[in-house]
Formats: C-alpha cells, sequence, structure tokens
C-alpha cells in the first residue's frame, strides 16, 4: 500500500499543496487531474523530497519513502530536462542503474545487455549512439520511459508524459504501462486530457491544491467532481 497523509507544502505564504491524503495498492494506473496550477507536479516532488514538505508523511509498505528512493522511479515533464547535454541514448537509459549500481562502478556487459532490451521494447534500439537532443519528441520520451524501465522500481510517477508525442509513441507508452499494472507495478501519470480517462487509469485522484476526490474511476470520475476541480460540466462522452 503507498500511503499519503495530510501532506502539506507552501512558499511565499502560499499553500501549494494543502493537507493531502491518499492511499493505492500495488497493480494500478492512478491518473492524477487538476486544473493548472493545481498542484500535480509539485505533490509528485514532494512525494518524492525532491522539495521539502511542510508536514505529513508518505509511506510505501510501511516504509518511509526517502528510504526506498531506489524503488521508484520518476519521468519528470520534458521541459524540466537540459536536451542539449551531449548524452547519448544508450547512456541516458544506463543512467538508471545509478541509483541501485551507485555512481562510481563502471557498467558491465550485463549492464549494456540490459539498456539495449529496454530499448527494443519501446522501439528506440537502432537509436542507441544518437545524441538525445537530436530525437523528436516522441523519441526522447521513450527513452525516458526506457530510462525507468531499467530501474525495475515497483513504483513510477510520470508527469506530462503524453505531451507533445506523436500518437504511436502515447499507444505504445500506455501498452507498456499497462503490462507493467499486470506485473503489479503502481504507476502514477499526471494527465490533462480527461477524454481518456476511462481508458488509461483505474484510479483517480482528482487535485485543486486539496484532494477533491481519490479512488475508481468510475466513482471518482463525476460532473460533481469535475465541477469542484474545474468549475465545468463534463461533456457527453466523456465519463
Amino acid at each position: 500500500m503507498f500511503k499519503v497523509n495530510n501532506l502539506t507544502f507552501g512558499y511565499d505564504e502560499e499553500i501549494i499543496i494543502d493537507n493531502i491524503s491518499f492511499e493505492f495498492e500495488d497493480g494500478n494506473i492512478v491518473g492524477i487531474i487538476g486544473p493548472n496550477g493545481a498542484g500535480k507536479s509539485t505533490m509528485i516532488k514532494t512525494i518524492l523530497n525532491l522539495v521539502e514538505k511542510d508536514n505529513g508523511e508518505v509511506k510505501y509498505k510501511n516504509k518511509e519513502i526517502k528510504k526506498i528512493l531506489k524503488d521508484i522511479s520518476y519521468i519528470p515533464q520534458r521541459s524540466e530536462i537540459n536536451l542539449d547535454f551531449p548524452i547519448k541514448v544508450l547512456d541516458v537509459v544506463l543512467i538508471g542503474l545509478y541509483p541501485k549500481k551507485g555512481l562510481v562502478k563502471r557498467f558491465d556487459k550485463e549492464d549494456i545487455k540490459k539498456a539495449e532490451e529496454v530499448l527494443k521494447r519501446v522501439e528506440m534500439y537502432e537509436y542507441k549512439d544518437t545524441q538525445i537532443g537530436a530525437l523528436s519528441g516522441g523519441q526522447q520520451q521513450r527513452v525516458f520511459l526506457a530510462r525507468a524501465l531499467i530501474q525495475n522500481s515497483q513504483v513510477l510517477f510520470l508527469d506530462e508524459p503524453f505531451v507533445g508525442i506523436d500518437v504511436k509513441t502515447e499507444g505504445l507508452i500506455i501498452d507498456i504501462l499497462k503490462e507493467l499494472k499486470t506485473e503489479g507495478k503502481l504507476i502514477f501519470i499526471v494527465h490533462h486530457d480527461l477524454t481518456k480517462v476511462n481508458e488509461y487509469f483505474d484510479q483517480l485522484i482528482i487535485l485543486n491544491k486539496k484532494i477533491i476526490s481519490y479512488g475508481k474511476v468510475k466513482k471518482v470520475f463525476t460532473e460533481e467532481n469535475m465541477l469542484k476541480a474545474y468549475n465545468f460540466k463534463l461533456e457527453k462522452g466523456e465519463n
């Protein structure tokens, strides 16, 4: 069970996420939705100790999150990644081994084999020697997913992974994530396209600085909750 309890973060006297609590079991894809400025990305960063929380706790299987970060993968928004850095695709993927292997150990043949295998899984093997900045947005996102896959983490966080990518890449990514779910992984995805909520997610968090609602999509994704979060009604076909 992944549990967040009374999580709060703010700066300059402004509360960004306010007393957030939820819990989810493994084997689920959890969508995180809410309007712009709702605190979705900040919530993830606070959960992962990338920013210092003001209050609250996060635990996974009764262990404090800071003690098991090596078992968690995080793919930030591409806009937050320096794509001008001169690094090849294969090396980007190998970086995913650092949390468990350490920074000082060299990569061996087995590590390279693992990297090549996950690149094949995301259909990017032929680009392994290409500079990451030379790829399209969709290709870059596949590489970042490969980096997460090589970690073999139990929990994955993806922040807006489908922004600025092609339809084929979006389909490939969601198919892989659904495969990971069947393997018992727990996956959190910040998402903005409400038309895909029922198709992509098992569970949902609706956020607007506070938790509006969370739980199974069919229970949570309602007109009432959309009004509370976005101040608009769902169009026919979205629910």
